[in-house]
């Protein structure tokens, strides 16, 4: 009993010295990162991240430092060698988890300036290319990090030597189950070093229109107009045609077609449209154009088109240009509306011809 006493009592000074040393290093090492950021919003970020991760590590490394100088594990006995082992294992994982955290931090603070100093669409450009990197280097820290915690027993050592032997038919058996996956890992490599799709671009993909929220290794989200998300493997972006209305700007041009009348005032209809664009905000100012582009079926087909900033400005103008436009024909040319007419000859035998017919009686 006595012997337990001392054990607890010197674990228990043990753990108290080490986390006197943990605080101040971790103190110490949270006031040299915030420190190396510039923005105070970098600063408090980097607080809130690293504080535990560099608490624990801290911890861990005094706790096992402090057990070695004051000869803890030859008073736990058998203990000592199980303790020792668990230390390891709590400073690998602690490790770590501040490399991942350390990852996000360098992350942020390289897309924080960059994007202050470029255009946008250079900044979605390496703001894709800085998340997928910091992805696969966080894959690489978990991976290492796991090989190390099992590398620290006897046997997964031996069970690791015996693999090594027959690496070979190993990875022949590994590749073809995880052909899939390796596929849309080496396509979303394929995507970010191509510059094919950015986060934020506008895309058309499955018929549905909508914007790239996330980029990973494995899939692609993108956000449709109404809100929902569209999953996508990696692959299919590698393997089927997409649109891509940013791909080297933001600025687009679409058409608003109508049919209408033989007797539609094409001129009187282009001043129209010059009225319109100027009283909004949604055009750019770079084209404007109203052109008849067919004329079968007894009708015309008027096609006008129009330019804006981006794919969603665009559907609003297009959206607001059809609409006053049908409106002033309606008001000001309802003769220029779609209309159907018959002839009817001397015999009383009606035929589809060029005589118009009322509207209404």
């Amino acid at each position: 009993m006595p012997a337990l006493i001392d054990t607890l009592a010197h674990l228990g000074i043990v753990a108290v010295i080490a986390l006197i040393v943990a605080i101040a290093a971790s103190v110490a090492m949270l006031a040299a990162t915030a420190a190396a950021m510039r923005s105070p919003e970098g600063r408090q970020s980097a607080r809130r991240r690293l504080r535990w991760p560099i608490a624990v590590l801290a911890f861990v490394v005094a706790l096992a430092i402090a057990a070695s100088a004051t000869d803890l594990g030859a008073t736990m006995g058998r203990g000592g060698p199980v303790l020792r082992h668990a230390l390891l294992i709590a400073a690998i994982i602690a490790g770590a988890w501040l490399a991942v955290r350390l990852l996000h931090i360098a992350s942020d603070a390289v897309l924080a300036r960059f994007g202050a100093a470029q255009g946008d669409r250079r900044a979605r450009k390496v703001q894709t290319q800085v998340e997928v990197l910091r992805r696969v280097l966080a894959v690489v820290v978990v991976v290492i990090a796991s090989g190390a915690v099992l590398f620290t027993f006897e046997a997964a050592r031996v069970a690791g030597t015996s693999l090594l032997a027959s690496a070979g038919l190993v990875s022949l058996v590994a590749g073809l189950a995880a052909q899939s996956v390796l596929g849309n890992v080496f396509a979303g490599i394929q995507l970010v070093a191509s510059d094919a799709i950015r986060v934020d671009d506008v895309v058309v993909v499955e018929g549905e229109w909508g914007t790239i929220e996330e980029i990973t290794l494995t899939y692609v989200v993108v956000r449709i107009w109404d809100d929902r998300r569209l999953v996508l493997p990696s692959t299919h972006f590698t393997t089927v045609p997409f649109e891509n209305w940013t791909r080297t700007t933001s600025e687009v041009m679409g058409a608003v077609e109508l049919d209408v009348d033989w007797r539609v005032p094409v001129e009187a209809m282009r001043e129209e449209l010059e009225r319109v664009l100027a009283a909004t905000q949604l055009w750019d100012g770079r084209a404007q154009v109203l052109q008849v582009t067919d004329a079968t079926g007894g009708q015309v087909r008027i096609r006008v088109l129009v330019t804006a900033v981006d794919g969603g400005e665009l559907a609003d103008l297009r959206a607001r240009v059809r609409e006053r436009l049908v409106t002033w024909l309606r008001e000001q040319h309802p003769e220029a509306l779609p209309r159907q007419r018959l002839e009817v000859d001397g015999s009383g035998t009606a035929s589809l011809a060029l005589a118009e017919r009322a509207a209404t009686r």
